[in-house]
């Protein structure tokens, strides 16, 4: 009910500041430079990623892990998936490959975790995928290597988006679940962007080494809500969030910045209490773009394939309440809009295939798989 309110409070501001900010004109399907045809229909699905043979792992956020094979269209179940606290923004999140997959085995997932006294809080996990012939599987050597800390109650603001980047290493968005003020405490791992070795150590040369193990793991801090990340062919790293009411962000992503949340944001509180922008506070990182009326930004790619020349380095973002795919272009530490299109659903996950399509994923039951190739 809580989860509901906020959702409604959120919808009534951002209605509300769209009388006064023009958004971005999306496209309609008719001047789209796409195609985008239907693969498969899922339940609640939350993230993808594809496998080294060109199949297709996905997640619903009731905990299936189901797993796809886009040439026959077959779709196997993977059992071993731990069970997940499913409610509001929690459930099966994230899904990822080790980068030596091919040869370890190795995948990451990360779902809502039920604790005591009616708290939760995001776990990421490493196992081990085994597939049958059938296409069926199922995880082995399952073990936890990261916890949200602490566990608190509520059920929004998990992110638990996951990443390898360049240097090898694992990154996680840890969301400051809707709790505010651990975004700024070192003590707790909430409202950061935490970055790991495969195993879940901590590396040797993260900013906050000295200031104990929770700090260890962090790479940044003051964030909000943090539901899509991806490294750009520079190896710099770029991730979006949502802001309150108002103040959607992209960030450039730097080691041991403060974005400063809840300090600033470019957006207000649901309840219409102002917080100060970030041109206020100059100590804090200011995003690269803001974005009111939001977009409510979920899944993120930086495209790098031959199918759409034309997008080759740009960012795809999707939009939960935009209803859109939003494309940004980057040059060097800056990055703007250019252009958006109007899906007529919210978009989930972006992701890019093997062979350079663009795959989507649709919010919600009977969400979409959905292809898209270039006209």
């Amino acid at each position: 009910m809580v989860y509901f309110v906020q959702y409604l409070l959120r919808a009534i501001a951002l209605s509300l500041a769209a009388l006064n900010v023009q958004a971005a004109e999306a496209l309609p399907q008719t001047q789209w430079p796409f195609t985008a045809e239907p693969r498969a229909t899922l339940e609640e699905p939350w993230a993808m990623t594809f496998l080294p043979d060109g199949s297709l792992l996905v997640t619903e956020k009731r905990g299936v892990l189901k797993h796809l094979d886009l040439k026959t269209g077959k779709v196997g179940l993977i059992a071993g998936v731990p069970p997940v606290a499913y409610g509001g923004q929690g459930g099966l999140g994230d899904v990822i490959v080790h980068p030596n997959h091919a040869s370890n085995g190795w995948i990451y997932i990360s779902y809502a975790e039920a604790g005591e006294a009616n708290t939760r809080g995001a776990v990421v996990v490493r196992a081990k995928l085994l597939l049958n012939e059938d296409g069926s599987g199922s995880l082995t050597e399952l073990r936890p290597i990261w916890r949200q800390i602490p566990k608190v109650t509520g059920s929004g603001h998990y992110g638990h988006r996951l990443a390898f980047g360049p240097d090898g290493l694992l990154w996680i968005t840890s969301s400051e679940r809707q709790k505010f003020t651990p975004a700024q405490d070192m003590g707790s791992n909430l409202g950061k962007i935490i970055r790991l070795n495969d195993n879940g150590s901590l590396p040797s040369d993260n900013p906050f080494t000295d200031q104990g193990t929770v700090a260890a793991q962090i790479w940044s801090l003051g964030h909000r809500n943090m539901l899509g990340m991806a490294f750009d062919s520079q190896g710099q790293l770029w991730v979006h969030e949502m802001g309150p009411a108002g103040g959607d962000e992209l960030n450039l992503i730097k080691r041991g910045k403060n974005y400063g949340y809840p300090v600033v944001s470019n957006g207000n509180h649901y309840d219409g209490r102002p917080i100060p922008d970030h041109d206020t506070r100059p100590e804090f990182e200011a995003p690269k773009i803001t974005w009111t009326p939001v977009i409510s930004p979920a899944g993120f790619v930086i495209y790098q394939g031959q199918r759409f020349p034309s997008w080759k380095g740009s960012g795809l973002i999707g939009g939960l309440s935009s209803q859109s795919l939003v494309r940004v272009v980057f040059d060097g530490e800056n990055a703007r809009e250019v252009e958006r299109y109007a899906m007529g659903a919210r978009i989930r996950e972006v992701e890019q295939g093997p062979e350079g399509s663009v795959w989507l994923l649709e919010d919600g039951r009977g969400g979409r798989l959905l292809e898209l190739q270039p006209r």
